[in-house]
């Protein structure tokens, strides 16, 4: 899926968010939400309707907004990084969303 934006920066997305120190409880759901990410993207991306497309783009969009969550939880100091990374990724989906919605 070389040059598709959006799916590279929810694979960098992703590993930083498994780079960062969690509590355990918070560790897996973060890290469950953030691979959700990714491979709503990739999935959206291979279907034919807009209809598949936009439930996966949306999929894609709660899931980041559930890693958001988790971040703002756990206080890290290194989550300003994987903040601003995500509001990256969230622009991207929601462009992404909108474009097969019309």
């Amino acid at each position: 899926m070389k040059n598709f934006r959006t799916y590279e920066i929810s694979k960098d997305f992703y590993r930083l968010v498994e780079q960062l120190d969690w509590p355990g409880h918070l560790r897996d759901q973060a890290l469950r939400a953030a691979s959700s990410v990714v491979l709503n993207v990739a999935e959206g991306a291979g279907l034919p309707s807009k209809k598949q497309k936009s439930k996966h783009f949306g999929i894609a969009l709660g899931s980041l907004r559930e890693v958001q969550a988790a971040l703002e939880i756990n206080r890290v100091a290194e989550t300003s990084k994987a903040m601003a990374l995500a509001d990256q990724v969230a622009a991207h989906l929601y462009k992404l969303h909108q474009s097969v919605l019309s």
